[in-house]
């Protein structure tokens, strides 16, 4: 069974953060294409506010990278759904039914279209609480589970 892994949970397959446990557990993992910049950026807000060092960021990118993109000896560790017209209307009628921020409506319409070409893709797996209740109202099962 693969999952749709927002860019909160996404981060957690590389940094130490509360919660990361169940994220790192996941096999088949399908991610919105908008996380290529969300997760970079959650990086380097970290290496801002002090969290990590430079050095950690770039780390953490260059990783991060090569599972998006794959490198000569292994092919990506994810499916990116692609951020399409359709994806965003869908995502601006989500937003306005669950009162989502504009990034969350594309991260749950790219959640819906994984798992309307995948039904097997009916895990969501995000740490913000919004997105959250928008996703378990979408009939996902929403990871981590309460008390993960």
């Amino acid at each position: 069974m693969s999952a749709f892994v927002d860019s909160s949970a996404l981060v957690k397959l590389y940094a130490d953060e509360e919660g990361h446990g169940p994220v790192r557990q996941l096999d088949a993992v399908v991610i919105a294409q908008i996380a290529r910049v969300e997760v970079t950026a959650a990086f380097w807000r970290k290496q801002r506010v002090g969290e990590i060092s430079g050095e950690d960021a770039r780390l953490l990118t260059a990783e991060f990278e090569a599972d998006y993109f794959g490198t000569d000896d292994e092919p990506p560790r994810f499916v990116a759904v692609r951020t399409t017209a359709g994806i965003l209307d869908q995502a601006a009628r989500l937003c306005a039914v669950h009162g989502l921020r504009a990034y969350d409506g594309i991260q749950l319409s790219s959640g819906l279209a994984a798992r309307h070409a995948d039904p097997a893709c009916a895990q969501f797996a995000t740490f913000d609480r919004s997105l959250r209740i928008a996703a378990a109202a979408e009939s996902f099962s929403v990871l981590p589970h309460r008390g993960a």
